[in-house]
């Protein structure tokens, strides 16, 4: 059984490594691993270590406590669910550099959800 704080920061990391567009390969050869460690690592699967955890806040930008954020008991708002799809539109539609063509894709979506 996975420890319930283990399976959030795996999420956490697996969200940010989506959002900043790179494969579990390519995170996980930048820090010396297999891919499939760090399969275990965003699963929860196998816990990350203090010294790994701040490698992986250097690698991806963030501060350690990014991975923290959300948990019950913290000052920080409650995140809702991760939505990996949203996750990957929104990154994607973020590399496009035209405003018109941004903004004739938000109201694209907008039609589309209601």
């Amino acid at each position: 059984m996975f420890h319930p704080i283990d399976t959030h920061v795996g999420k956490k990391l697996k969200e940010l490594r989506i959002l900043r567009d790179l494969s579990q390969v390519k995170v996980a050869d930048k820090l010396g691993l297999s891919f499939q460690q760090l399969q275990k690592y965003e699963t929860g699967g196998n816990r990350v270590s203090a010294s790994r955890l701040y490698e992986l806040a250097q690698l991806l930008d963030v501060n350690t406590a990014y991975f923290f954020s959300g948990l019950p008991g913290e000052d920080a708002a409650v995140i809702p669910p991760v939505d990996i799809d949203a996750i990957r539109i929104a990154s994607m539609i973020s590399k496009i550099s035209d405003p018109g063509i941004k903004k004739k894709i938000g109201t694209l979506i907008a039609e589309l959800s209601s």
